[in-house]
């Protein structure tokens, strides 16, 4: 049994083959006008926590990249790394996690508390937005108002972009209350999606920095935001730090409208995005 200190960080010994940095938990595109950001909160001091190494996890189902260990040695197993990532979600805590491309914060978004909670950690305006993070395409039809097919979800997700549709009433209303949109994310990553899998509704995500400041691609760069987590896994450094757009957000898209969609946000993915939406499915592009 490992032990629990105040702040425990678990390690995954985790690396992607082929992911490209900067997607999903970044500062989340303004669907919703919001106003100024607040000033960032004094942040104390962090606390070392306890380092748990972890061999990796089984590769994914199916097409995608397969995790590696990195050449670290290490005990116990991923699921631990889950059980607890669950464990302190269902207490209303916040939890860093890996994505496919940048570190992320997240809590159980049905829960009210762990939301005000994450606005906190963030110095982030209640006014902007935070979008959600589902296991499955089909828990994206209990939670938005999908208007495009499912072949057009399935082509993108998971993947580096947030879908943005209208809410459904299943969802929190204390999750961005002003506004009926909600952006949804599906990363191509497998811990953050067996994670929404396991707690069985959605995660509210954002991204593991102060807000306005720089997205995140290891830990120690949001090392000053550990004492104010109930957790934080270590996946490892995410994407190759060396390329400029590693820290891009992901292709933000408004589908609010059958037939048509909007860019938020072009992200990292736009190309790839449009071929899916205009020359595959004959979406048409609304101004």
């Amino acid at each position: 049994m490992v032990t629990r200190p105040r702040r425990l960080l678990l390690q995954l010994l985790m690396r992607s083959r082929g992911l490209e940095g900067g997607i999903g938990g970044e500062e989340e595109p303004d669907w919703a006008r919001g106003k100024a950001e607040a000033p960032a909160p004094e942040v104390p001091a962090p606390s070392p926590g306890r380092l748990l190494l972890l061999p990796p996890p089984p590769p994914p189902p199916g097409p995608g990249p397969t995790l590696r260990p990195q050449p670290r040695g290490g005990v116990g197993d991923w699921k631990d790394a889950l059980t607890e990532a669950v464990k302190v979600l269902r207490c209303g805590q916040v939890v860093a996690v890996p994505t496919d491309t940048i570190y992320g914060i997240t809590c159980l978004a049905q829960n009210s508390e762990a939301i005000r909670r994450i606005y906190e950690i963030k110095g982030r305006n209640e006014d902007k937005p935070l979008a959600i993070c589902v296991g499955h395409v089909e828990d994206i039809y209990k939670y938005c108002k999908v208007t495009v097919s499912d072949q057009v979800l399935r082509d993108l997700l998971p993947g580096p972009v947030t879908l943005v549709f209208r809410r459904s009433e299943e969802l929190n209303k204390d999750l961005n209350p002003f506004t009926d949109l909600v952006g949804v994310r599906i990363p191509k990553h497998p811990f953050i999606q067996k994670l929404a899998e396991v707690c069985g509704e959605p995660l509210a995500l954002t991204s593991a920095n102060l807000s306005s400041q720089t997205s995140t691609l290891t830990t120690e760069e949001f090392r000053d935001l550990w004492p104010l987590l109930g957790l934080v896994v270590d996946g490892g450094p995410i994407g190759d730090m060396t390329k400029p757009e590693c820290r891009l957000g992901s292709t933000v898209i408004n589908l609010g409208t059958p037939g048509k969609y909007s860019i938020i946000r072009p992200g990292c993915a736009f190309d790839a995005t449009m071929e899916v939406l205009q020359h595959k499915h004959g979406l048409s592009f609304q101004s």
